[in-house]
């Protein structure tokens, strides 16, 4: 008797774990819980982290300023996502892209939404679309998603970098 090959299992897992975060990351979600994007400036080369750590990683210098960032920025780059996962919660396809916050020299990680998938685009300025004030809590999930808003595209220039 010749058996067919195993390809696959489902097998449950589960991951338990405390996060313990640092006192820059403290203050970035103190910030969210509050509706307010905080970063921390190096005070060498004048770059401004979100969220931040406890020093700058191109200088080794520990921040000084907490800055706050805006909730608008550019979306430097994206990918459409077509592929089905288990536990989905949202419809394909969806965007997620990298969103440079206006005041911010780093990028994060957002989801996008308020316009068709085909006409997303790179340099796209778009505006934080928050949770209802009452679900706040520290957290970045206090962001639900990013949709575009009426200005013009960023120039490459200004986020080439980022790409």
């Amino acid at each position: 008797m010749t058996a067919e090959p195993i390809t696959g299992i489902v097998t449950p897992i589960r991951l338990d774990y405390t996060y313990t975060p640092g006192t820059a990351p403290s203050g970035f979600l103190r910030g969210m819980k509050e509706g307010r994007i905080l970063g921390r400036r190096c005070p060498q080369c004048s770059k401004v982290y979100v969220p931040p750590r406890g020093s700058c990683p191109m200088c080794g210098v520990e921040f000084a300023d907490e800055v706050e960032v805006a909730d608008t920025g550019t979306l430097v780059t994206f990918a459409v996502v077509n592929v089905n996962f288990a536990n989905r919660v949202i419809d394909l396809p969806y965007v997620s892209g990298e969103v440079r916050f206006d005041g911010s020299d780093t990028t994060s990680m957002v989801l996008v939404q308020g316009i068709p998938v085909d006409e997303v685009r790179m340099g796209m300025r778009v505006k934080a679309h928050w949770l209802p004030r009452e679900e706040w809590d520290f957290t970045f999930a206090n962001i639900d998603y990013v949709e575009p808003i009426d200005e013009p595209d960023a120039d490459y220039d200004s986020y080439r970098e980022f790409v």
